[in-house]
């Protein structure tokens, strides 16, 4: 008799065997980046070798689409539908992964190799994204053994290979495809739990605003010795630019980017207990950095943050006895629903005016990811709540949004969906760096996870 319990322990039994480490094996082992040229035909591969005949194998029908924006990667769709009566779910990962890095990763690494050391997996993505949307197909398949092909709901899919360069092409691709998408929901997995042993889900993400801030005195260097003391130093001017938008504790003094009302009372309730961190080898939870009152768990996905994510001045790798000619910082704001980023570029040049730095320019201001939430409390939130802790025997911590970033804002304004993000990653993961690696153990939820929401799904009782 086909039960719940089995299909959860059919997943189980594959992970434990080794099965989903081969399968991320092979995966891996397709060095789709997207953000190296020359890898345009393994991106293509990732799609059309590895994915869609496993998929097919499944009973979807799967479509490859060139992507909307030329010279960008391509767009799987994917669905299986049983009974139009059903409930559509609408499940989303990305096959493209950030460069290799080949040359940085330890000794005995390689990111194109699966290695397994201790509890982790390591590989270019294994966290970022192919452990976590493999992880959730393979848990489909253990039902669909269970059940004798079928499922009792109907899916779709969206896999996209272009979201380490910002899902350049995918709001054009879902709006001329939205009917052939439409859903009742969202489901899919990325990113990072609130800690390694904590289950989570985030309902949205926050946006990243990006702009650059340039002091540009003149057209070269001039002699340190001769002008030192006497001319102007661009870096300088820079730097104290810096400190009058963020004080030495991180407190955002620019105050129009922030949450005019604070954070909402939904969001501040739903944070209640949240934890945060637990995983960061090379970072730490500072509690007198950000914004004062908050909590570590509200600063990070309930509040924005401002980060300084490159400076340069003259040569650093090259020094010369020489005042520089110009400064230049490459900033970023991961901001909520709650700001308008809109306002964001005029509200800093009001700011550094008055402040008394209008020589300072800003260049290139713009969204490169906007902001997505879907209300912590919506039913389908709740729902996927009940059937994780029903699975894992475990509380189950709901987030606001992730505190990286999705395209989330895309099947909100397309297609209308409600959220549930289910990462299976934690934040020490080094997703876009060398050395990234996939926790087994999460993993492992992970996929008892994933066979109980697609069981439920087709029992009946959905919001």
């Amino acid at each position: 008799m086909a039960s719940r319990d089995g299909a959860i322990a059919r997943a189980l039994a594959f992970f434990d065997r080794g099965g989903f480490r081969d399968r991320l094996a092979e995966l891996v082992a397709i060095p789709s980046t997207s953000q190296d040229p020359g890898h345009e035909a393994d991106v293509d591969r990732y799609l059309r070798a590895a994915i869609q005949p496993w998929l097919e194998c499944m009973g979807f029908t799967v479509a490859v689409h060139e992507n909307p924006r030329a010279g960008f990667g391509p767009i799987l769709t994917a669905e299986r539908i049983e009974d139009a009566s059903f409930p559509t779910v609408l499940t989303y990962g990305h096959g493209d992964t950030v460069r290799g890095l080949e040359d940085q990763w330890r000794e005995g690494l390689n990111p194109w190799v699966l290695t397994t050391e201790g509890d982790r997996w390591y590989g270019r993505g294994t966290a970022d994204n192919k452990g976590q949307h493999a992880l959730n197909l393979s848990a489909l398949e253990a039902v669909l053994a269970e059940r004798e092909g079928k499922l009792g709901c109907n899916l779709r899919m969206v896999l996209e290979t272009c979201e380490e360069r910002g899902s350049i092409g995918l709001r054009e691709f879902v709006a001329a495809h939205a009917d052939a998408l439409r859903a009742d929901v969202l489901i899919a997995s990325d990113g990072p739990r609130v800690t390694p042993e904590m289950p989570t889900i985030a309902t949205g993400t926050r946006g990243t605003f990006h702009f650059d801030l340039v002091v540009d005195l003149r057209p070269g260097g001039v002699h340190s010795g001769h002008w030192g003391g006497l001319t102007t130093d661009p870096a300088v001017v820079l730097t104290h630019a810096l400190g009058a938008i963020i004080d030495r504790r991180g407190k955002i003094l620019v105050r129009d980017w922030l949450p005019g009302n604070g954070v909402p009372t939904s969001v501040r309730a739903v944070l209640n207990g949240c934890p945060v961190g637990g995983g960061g080898e090379a970072a730490s939870v500072d509690p007198d950095w950000g914004e004062p009152g908050l909590t570590p768990a509200e600063k990070i996905y309930g509040w924005n943050s401002f980060i300084v994510l490159a400076m340069l001045s003259g040569r650093p790798e090259n020094p010369v006895n020489a005042v520089a000619p110009n400064a230049r910082a490459h900033c970023q704001i991961r901001y909520t629903v709650d700001s308008d980023p809109a306002t964001f570029a005029a509200s800093l040049r009001k700011h550094l005016d008055a402040e008394g730095f209008g020589g300072v320019r800003i260049e290139n201001a713009g969204i490169r990811m906007p902001a997505s939430r879907t209300d912590p409390g919506h039913p389908w939130v709740r729902w996927t709540v009940a059937s994780m802790e029903r699975s894992l025997g475990k509380r189950v911590q709901v987030i606001p949004n992730s505190s990286g970033g999705l395209p989330g804002d895309v099947f909100v304004d397309h297609l209308g969906v409600p959220l549930v993000w289910i990462p299976h990653s934690y934040n020490g993961c080094k997703q876009h760096g060398p050395d990234e690696h996939f926790l087994i153990a999460p993993a492992r939820e992970g996929i008892a996870a994933f066979a109980g929401i697609w069981w439920d799904l087709g029992e009946g009782g959905t919001p």
